[in-house]
């Protein structure tokens, strides 16, 4: 089907996203001197951990409600509900460190694109089988 290595290359730069992120909790960790297995004692280092935690928990429901969706519907549109996926984690990542409390926006636009993918393609996959 063409059109799926949009899909391919979204799914890529959102494992990239996350270990970055991941990058990032390693060095918090260490510039707080926390040590494994810890996961408390600075206040930065939760944040930055939360926000690699709360990244993998989207991730679950992102990835296949991306292919799914890229498969029964349009890979190019699930590519771009990818790229505003990203967008909010970078948005949800900066504003989860800076105040938590300021996380809506980035996590609004992080968890509508598997929502909405989600049910759009459920629909479809339906009114195929049916």
């Amino acid at each position: 089907m063409e059109g799926m290595e949009a899909a391919a290359i979204v799914t890529i730069l959102a494992l990239a996203q996350y270990m970055f992120f991941g990058i990032q909790v390693g060095g918090a960790r260490q510039k707080a001197g926390i040590k494994a297995p810890a996961t408390t004692g600075d206040a930065h280092f939760e944040c930055v951990n939360r926000v690699h935690q709360n990244t993998l928990e989207q991730l679950v429901v992102f990835i296949p409600a991306l292919w799914i969706y890229a498969y029964y519907v349009n890979p190019l549109w699930g590519a771009g509900m990818g790229v505003v996926y990203l967008i909010g984690r970078f948005i949800y990542s900066a504003a989860y460190v800076k105040d938590p409390s300021s996380r809506t926006l980035g996590f609004s636009l992080s968890f509508l694109p598997g929502a909405v993918m989600s049910v759009w393609a459920l629909i479809v996959a339906v009114m195929h089988y049916v």
